[in-house]
């Protein structure tokens, strides 16, 4: 587990610090009881943006735990009743979250002029301390799923094969896919190993994590992707400011996010829950799944990043976000290089050497508007 677990009490009282990216301490840790708990219920839900001026749904200092339940989408959000349409899909009816129930019928109200139909959001949280210049450290200490099923959908022309899509040429063909194919997979024990049974031959190792963890963005300007009313940003593109739909599978149990602030009380919100996802996201989906999770919120004064950054137990990860895909691999690149000579006082040219002989460049989700790249710094590589 990461010493992020260990070292709280210390960093609560260090002010003006440089970034913290805590080595692993090869201890297994309690995860903690939560000290708040924010219900993912129609008076804490927001969906499909991330608005600035939302009233906080809880309040917290730094360094306390918070529950937070989240609702997927999928199942959510449709015109149709939830318990008629995922009938046809195999789901009784008593495994159907109240709280499903209750959004859908609370739909009506919940609408935002401009947010679109899509995430469904619990929050914002309010962090006291944390103020513009900041920056908001998140420890993931715990995500369980809350139904034993998830969605993902798949169409010939959905994801990286819409006709839209960057890397889309006249007259490629249609993948031979029904339109508006949903598959229903169940999760659950299998042989000691939480799993989606895609078929009874196919197991997919489970991998809970929120596709969304955000603060709330600094001033959405009209004709951004993803702005289509004045100063609130939908939730489908990820960005460099506030993080978002950023969709990377590694950022699960025992990782930790890194977010610049950009308003009082950073304003977090999370969802689009999943219980695993490849790299990428290319049929526009992972297999999305109701989560609970647990999370300490650490405020670290005057300590300002360009964007999102995280760790696990093996890696230090930098990100680069854009609507090109080269674009973003060379942005997460500068990254890399910015955080090697900030953080290990590296030279410029030392740090880009690394970075071509052991940092791995991922692409973390490749169909929400902006392309996001992962560069994974090994924690191996230093010996100190």
């Amino acid at each position: 587990m990461l010493t992020p677990l260990r070292q709280t009490l210390s960093l609560l009282a260090v002010t003006g610090c440089a970034l913290l990216l805590h080595q692993a301490s090869g201890v297994q840790a309690q995860t903690p009881k939560a000290e708040v708990h924010v219900p993912s219920r129609p008076e804490t839900i927001t969906w499909g943006a991330f608005p600035i001026d939302k009233p906080a749904v809880a309040t917290v200092t730094s360094g306390q735990t918070v529950r937070i339940d989240t609702l997927s989408h999928a199942g959510s959000t449709q015109d149709e009743a939830p318990a008629a349409f995922l009938a046809k899909y195999g789901v009784a009816s008593n495994e159907i979250l109240k709280d499903v129930l209750d959004f859908w019928a609370a739909r009506p109200a919940l609408r935002q002029p401009g947010a679109g139909g899509g995430h469904v959001l619990t929050g914002p949280i309010y962090v006291e301390g944390a103020e513009p210049g900041d920056m908001l450290e998140v420890q993931i200490l715990d995500l369980q799923t809350r139904v034993p099923y998830g969605m993902n959908s798949t169409g010939p022309t959905g994801g990286v094969f819409r006709d839209d899509y960057p890397g889309a040429k006249e007259g490629d063909a249609p993948l031979d896919i029904p339109e508006g194919t949903r598959h229903l997979i169940r999760t659950g024990m299998v042989k000691g190993k939480h799993v989606a049974m895609l078929t009874d031959t196919v197991h997919v190792a489970m991998n809970p994590f929120m596709g969304i963890m955000a603060v709330a963005p600094k001033a959405p300007v009209m004709g951004d992707v993803g702005v289509r009313a004045a100063g609130l940003q939908g939730s489908g593109p990820p960005g460099v400011d506030y993080g978002g739909n950023m969709d990377f599978r590694a950022l699960t149990t025992g990782a930790t996010l890194y977010l610049p602030v950009n308003h009082s009380g950073a304003r977090f919100y999370t969802g689009d829950p999943h219980g695993a996802q490849g790299d990428g996201e290319v049929s526009g989906n992972a297999l999305e799944q109701s989560l609970t999770g647990v999370f300490r919120f650490v405020v670290h004064k005057g300590k300002t990043i360009t964007a999102p950054r995280a760790e696990n137990a093996t890696h230090f990860i930098v990100m680069g976000i854009d609507l090109d895909l080269d674009r973003a691999m060379k942005l997460a690149v500068a990254e890399a290089v910015k955080f090697l000579v900030e953080e290990k006082k590296m030279t410029p040219a030392k740090a880009l050497s690394l970075c071509s002989i052991a940092v791995d460049f991922h692409v973390a989700e490749a169909v929400d508007g902006r392309q996001v790249v992962a560069g994974k710094i090994p924690k191996s590589a230093f010996v100190n």
